[in-house]
């Protein structure tokens, strides 16, 4: 088997490897300014995508703007998530380099759709295919690729539950049941055989809080800003965090608002129930969070109510915050709550670090307490481990990581046979 690491090597974002010349695995783009994509946009036989994030699927249309037109293959929220990631990549950048793609190349996108359940095999240019629940998010797989000699498994991005307890998201057994992952989707149990691992390695240097302590901790501190007469703006990615939020305010009885794309990422995964965690849970969730209209100066009002406000964006790049943020930057009785990584230069990275950021063009000092709180839909360093456990007699390459290189050695220090190859190579096995 032949890997060709178009992107996603050494760094997080822009995934792309390419199987025996045949078979893309992903075709993502690193959120940057400008935006960077793969090295090239090549011509597969087919292609299979692990989940719905724009570091995975945000140049997928790209692949449809010429001649081409190979089978994409995913699970059926994945298929979604990506229409909507690239119908709001043209909304954003449509005629611009930071688009890669257009309208008709989305539209292409559904008459070469494929989707597949978990344990499904299908075929894709001359490869067995099977998805496995990785964990991630709703719809997110690891995938196994069998050439008929070498059988690879690529993890895409995953999560893992503690093994300290699980998630019994019913409000019946109390907000303390929230034990060991996430509540939104179950952490990957799968360990398929094979001879080549395809690790990511976004956290392998860091070890997550237990999330029930993350939970109760993140519960506790904004009943106490509602309790004494704030609001809490609750920065959210739309994909996955802003519908976990959604759960952990439902068990903790916190009312809360919910604002942007992920509304409309909350809706459309109401039509997968198999692809979440706990189906009354979620169902639980979407009748006590209000969504917001916008209409009629709608937000301004929400900003004078004792409430969370679940918006986008994550990282306070745009979206319905930079109505919000202004808002209630002044009082100090306010709060936000930083729900996910701040990748280096965005306004909410500056937020954390000087307690001021750049909202709609203007530098704002913000008087509003700030929190961080990592709920992180990744494995961290010991959940890695353990699942590489299962794998010590195959070789085991690591992408998807700021520090690739490091890890693979400790990995080999432990016995792995372990590299982490750079944008650009081709690996041989």
């Amino acid at each position: 088997m032949e890997l060709r690491f178009l992107g996603g090597a050494r760094e997080v974002g822009r995934s792309a490897v390419l199987v025996n010349d045949a078979l893309l695995l992903d075709f993502g783009m690193l959120t940057a300014n400008p935006p960077q994509f793969p090295l090239e946009t090549p011509t597969p036989e087919a292609v299979v995508v692990s989940h719905g994030h724009l570091d995975h699927v945000g140049a997928v249309p790209s692949l449809l703007s010429g001649d081409a037109r190979p089978p994409i293959h995913w699970t059926p929220p994945t298929y979604e998530l990506t229409l909507t990631l690239a119908r709001d990549t043209l909304n954003l950048h449509g005629g611009t380099m930071q688009c890669p793609f257009t309208e008709t190349d989305v539209q292409r996108v559904t008459q070469v759709s494929q989707t597949h359940g978990y344990r499904e095999t299908f075929e894709a240019a001359g490869h067995e295919v099977t998805f496995y629940n990785a964990g991630h998010i709703p719809g997110s797989a690891h995938v196994l690729v069998d050439d008929g000699e070498t059988r690879l498994l690529y993890t895409g991005d995953f999560h893992v539950d503690d093994q300290r307890g699980d998630v019994a998201s019913s409000r019946a057994n109390g907000p303390e049941a929230a034990v060991g992952g996430q509540r939104l989707v179950s952490g990957s149990t799968a360990r398929p055989d094979a001879d080549i691992v395809l690790c990511e390695s976004t956290y392998s240097d860091v070890e997550h809080d237990d999330r029930a302590v993350v939970e109760e901790r993140f519960a506790e501190s904004v009943q106490t800003t509602l309790w004494e007469g704030g609001t809490v703006v609750v920065p959210a990615f739309a994909i996955g965090r802003t519908q976990e939020l959604m759960l952990v305010c439902d068990a903790h009885d916190i009312p809360c608002y919910v604002d942007g794309m992920g509304k409309r990422v909350t809706e459309m995964l109401r039509q997968y129930p198999g692809f979440v965690r706990d189906e009354e849970a979620f169902r639980r969730a979407i009748s006590h969070a209000r969504f917001v209209t916008g209409r009629n100066g709608q937000r301004k009002r929400i900003t004078d109510q004792k409430a969370a406000i679940i918006t986008t964006s994550g990282m306070l790049s745009g979206g319905p915050a930079m109505t919000y943020i202004p808002e209630i930057r002044a009082n100090p009785m306010n709060k936000i709550a930083m729900t996910g990584y701040q990748v280096e230069g965005t306004p909410g990275r500056d937020l954390l670090e000087t307690g001021s950021a750049e909202i709609d063009g203007r530098r704002m000092p913000i008087s509003a307490q700030v929190e961080q709180y990592d709920f992180s839909a990744h494995a961290d360093r010991d959940g890695i481990l353990e699942f590489l456990e299962s794998y010590r007699d195959s070789e085991v390459l690591i992408n998807h990581g700021d520090r690739c290189e490091a890890f693979a050695e400790e990995l080999r220090a432990d016995g792995f046979d372990a590299a982490a190859p750079e944008r650009g190579d081709t690996v041989s096995a």
